[in-house]
């Protein structure tokens, strides 16, 4: 007989931070070149959230140095508000800490692990602290973290505070068994794209290859700032409205107060809506009183009910203008076709927008680009783990021979997807694949198509062109034979007969008509649903 208690004497509780010690690759950590490039993506992500949250145009350095082989320090450097010396500690060294976790708001990280993540790789494949300086209302901080791993705690060893005028955060570490190379999955590369999908960015790189590489901004304007919204009604589950119950039941007395005021599109009238549909749950019960049972039945209630559409306005994409600036000034494509969907929603509450761009041609060969997907979520390029994304599954499964894309690997084309929302369906902790949602993938197909019609037309009288020119040079072989056989049987002058010819040809061949006409796609799947909304007048 099995002595129970002999199973459990190795029962042990674990950290958040042990655990994420243990599953490195969760965080992005696997992979030489993936590491390195997962690191650099953290660091950037967090320097612009912090600037646009500020109202700063991002001024951005990426320093890497080579201590050795496999061994490279990395400086980032950012002109953002800074960290108070209060938070420092926990914003690099604990995980699951920060401003971006607990808030419904459109934000390029959405954790709070990235930071403290790679400095706990750093540790772990050095040995030595992450190094920070934060410059803060008009105080430099500089000092050192560690993580504790049983707790999850920062370890500080502060090393100086001065007076400064300047404002922002540099943070330096060393990593060891990573790899930096010139590819589609390296630093550059995600700079790059980086740049691309926020061109208010300024970033300069110090390559140890090839020296000093700067991607200037290529627009003044600081995006408009997303803003927070409350959660939706029909993206909540029992366990959601339990917690957020119990949460304001010292602030609101009542369940139908609650519900009007931490949740959105809960008007007074769609509480009397729910009274009816859910006669049994007292909502004029204080919110600690909800039970699980309540919570259930309210919830049902929730599905039962016609409500408006949340909020959308809170999205900020790109911008068509922004992505079509962004190619020429970076790849100089031939062409350039964006396209922006309206706002949806997935998983009944949580909105999002996707907008796509094509561009084709010119500098886009140049720059060794063929059929490639650039997936973005909230503007942050995603480089690993395509196979598994949403984006790459739903662009490689359109039928591209429709649009005189013959084989769209071989084509010089880059599609660009970006995906925006107040929460991305990352299939994992390493934020690097979108999860297969419906309605997003949905969305993300219709944008590429409506952007690939443009590429379509485009070939199509690219190629028409090229055939009346090649008719019309056929045609002007014969002109000069023909006109000295009329000259000679009518007696005319050949000049004559030579220029009235090529007024003919020039009249036969100089209008093709519309371009690409015949050829243009009908897609039948063109989606034309309108947004949910509610008839019922109370709002």
């Amino acid at each position: 007989m099995v002595d129970g208690e002999n199973i459990f004497a190795q029962f042990k509780e674990h950290s958040v931070a042990e655990f994420f010690k243990k599953n490195q690759q969760m965080l992005g950590f696997s992979g030489k070149v993936r590491s390195l490039t997962t690191v650099v993506h953290e660091f950037v992500t967090n320097s612009i959230d912090a600037c646009e949250e500020a109202g700063i145009l991002p001024d951005i350095i990426v320093n890497l140095e080579e201590l050795g082989e496999e061994h490279y320090r990395l400086t980032v450097q950012d002109n953002g508000p800074g960290i108070p010396k209060t938070h420092v500690g926990k914003a690099l060294g604990q995980m699951l800490a920060g401003t971006k976790f607990h808030r419904y708001i459109q934000q390029r990280g959405q954790q709070g692990i990235g930071a403290s993540g790679c400095c706990m790789f750093s540790y772990l494949t050095t040995g030595k602290p992450t190094k920070a300086a934060s410059c803060y209302k008009g105080t430099k901080y500089e000092l050192e973290v560690l993580i504790d791993f049983k707790s999850n705690k920062p370890l500080l060893n502060m090393l100086s505070e001065s007076p400064t005028d300047q404002h922002g955060l540099t943070v330096t570490s060393e990593y060891k068994g990573v790899k930096h190379e010139q590819s589609n999955k390296g630093i550059f590369e995600y700079l790059r794209r980086t740049a691309l999908a926020n061109p208010h960015a300024s970033i300069t790189f110090m390559d140890p290859a090839t020296g000093k590489i700067s991607l200037p901004r290529s627009t003044e304007t600081i995006p408009p700032k997303p803003f927070e919204i409350k959660p939706h009604p029909l993206g909540i589950s029992p366990h959601d409205l339990l917690e957020t119950s119990h949460h304001y039941s010292t602030e609101y007395r009542k369940l139908s107060s609650m519900l009007q005021n931490a949740f959105s599109r809960v008007s007074s009238g769609k509480v009397e809506e729910l009274r009816r549909l859910v006669p049994d749950v007292d909502f004029d019960k204080n919110p600690a009183q909800l039970t699980w049972e309540d919570a259930e039945k309210v919830v049902k209630g929730f599905q039962q009910v016609k409500w408006i559409a949340p909020a959308t306005d809170s999205l900020v994409p790109i911008g068509r203008a922004q992505i079509e600036n962004s190619f020429r000034n970076i790849f100089s494509p031939e062409l350039v076709i964006v396209t922006e969907r309206s706002p949806k929603v997935y998983k009944g509450g949580i909105p999002f927008i996707v907008e796509a761009g094509i561009a084709y041609g010119g500098g886009i060969a140049a720059a060794g680009k063929q059929g490639e997907v650039m997936r973005f979520a909230n503007k942050v390029p995603l480089l690993f783990d395509t196979s598994g994304c949403a984006i790459t599954e739903t662009v490689k499964n359109i039928d591209w021979n429709r649009y005189n894309l013959k084989n769209f690997d071989d084509e010089p084309i880059a599609v660009l997807v970006n995906l925006a929302s107040v929460h991305i369906p990352y299939t994992g902790a390493g934020k690097q694949a979108v999860a297969a949602e419906e309605e997003v993938e949905n969305e993300i197909r219709f944008a590429v198509m409506e952007a690939a019609r443009g590429i379509q037309r485009y070939l199509s009288g690219k190629r028409k062109a090229h055939d009346i020119a090649t008719r019309k040079k056929l045609v002007e072989r014969y002109v000069e034979q023909l006109s000295s056989d009329l000259a000679d049987l009518s007696g005319g002058k050949k000049e004559k007969i030579v220029k009235k010819l090529n007024e003919i040809i020039e009249d036969k061949y100089a209008k093709p008509g519309a371009e690409g006409d015949e050829d243009e796609v009908d897609d039948s799947t063109r989606d034309t649903k309108p947004e949910t909304t509610d008839t019922g007048g109370d709002e």
